[in-house]
């Protein structure tokens, strides 16, 4: 689909809702972050979100990536 301005828009239907799974997940870690004053968790939901202007594999893997890492660093003590 072309926007006027000669801007290519992808409205694929896997993007689309990739974008929104992640980015629910991504909110849910920006939440708790924020209220429980925990760095980890809230800088993981900052780089998902982020993530969620990716393609949806890139931003798939990327998301997935975070979430071990959060979980590591937490299990680590962090």
């Amino acid at each position: 689909m072309r926007q006027s301005g000669g801007v290519n828009l992808n409205l694929d239907t896997n993007a689309l809702w990739a974008s929104v799974l992640w980015g629910g997940i991504a909110g849910g870690y920006l939440v708790y972050g924020w209220r429980q004053k925990a760095s980890i968790p809230l800088i993981g939901g900052v780089v998902m979100t982020l993530a969620c202007f990716l393609p949806a594999l890139p931003m798939t893997l990327l998301s997935m990536a975070t979430m071990v890492a959060v979980y590591w660093l937490m299990k680590q003590g962090y």
